[in-house]
């Protein structure tokens, strides 16, 4: 699938590795940075949503996204995300990936708008998938040059998933993330904590990008060519 991200925030905390371990299926090895587990909060504009060699369709293809990740390793040693959830605003595209690639993905009434320099995301999510909510409101800041911490956090192409006992996962490609610092205005939200995930603690380490065009390759589940 083709698609680009706009208006992505990366909001992280520090865990203790422990409490986050237990959360993942066998098979994946926790990532940690400076002895901390990451959990990342991280909501965006998804447009031009496609296949290839067909053009994006009005509507259906350019909605608000948001998912709770963490950072992990396969069986072959490659980096990579595991998702707790993913929120999306379009029902058929919730169904779809949770279908094709066995995503937790859950169906919530978003927005995303730009006013006087802010950034604000909105996220609740809708019957029959469960609580969460979320009223975020960014300040971006100025481009940064990434480093080996910035990189942890947001440099992730590869995304894992799981059906019954297996594992699975799919390549994601795009160009270098154009970084910015950014600075937290407003943050209330329970979407984490309502992702078998703890509640997170203390002020978290923000990040913008403005835009990266994105291309997820097809899911690949172990054992199979």
């Amino acid at each position: 699938m083709l698609q680009t991200w706009r208006s992505l925030t990366f909001l992280h905390w520090a865990y203790e590795p422990t409490v986050i371990r237990r959360l993942l299926p066998k098979g994946l090895e926790l990532e940690t940075f400076d002895g901390a587990a990451w959990i990342g909060l991280t909501p965006f504009l998804l447009v031009n949503l496609r296949p290839p060699l067909i053009p994006a369709l009005p509507w259906v293809s350019h909605f608000p996204e948001m998912n709770v990740r963490t950072y992990v390793r396969g069986r072959d040693g490659k980096p990579g995300i595991w998702f707790f959830t993913l929120e999306a605003d379009r029902l058929l595209a919730v169904l779809g990936a949770r279908t094709l690639y066995r995503l937790p993905y859950r169906w919530a009434r978003m927005r995303v708008r730009e006013d006087d320099g802010l950034v604000n995301y909105e996220s609740d999510r809708l019957t029959p998938f469960g609580n969460g909510r979320a009223r975020i409101v960014i300040r971006p800041g100025v481009r940064m040059q990434a480093g080996q911490f910035d990189n942890f956090l947001t440099a992730r192409y590869r995304l894992y998933t799981q059906a019954g006992k297996r594992l699975g996962h799919a390549d994601i490609e795009h160009e270098p993330w154009p970084l910015r610092g950014a600075e937290v205005v407003r943050l209330d939200q329970d979407v984490i904590e309502h992702s078998t995930v703890p509640k997170p603690m203390g002020k978290p380490v923000a990040h913008f990008s403005r835009e990266v065009h994105v291309r997820i390759g097809l899911r690949s589940w172990e054992g199979q060519a």
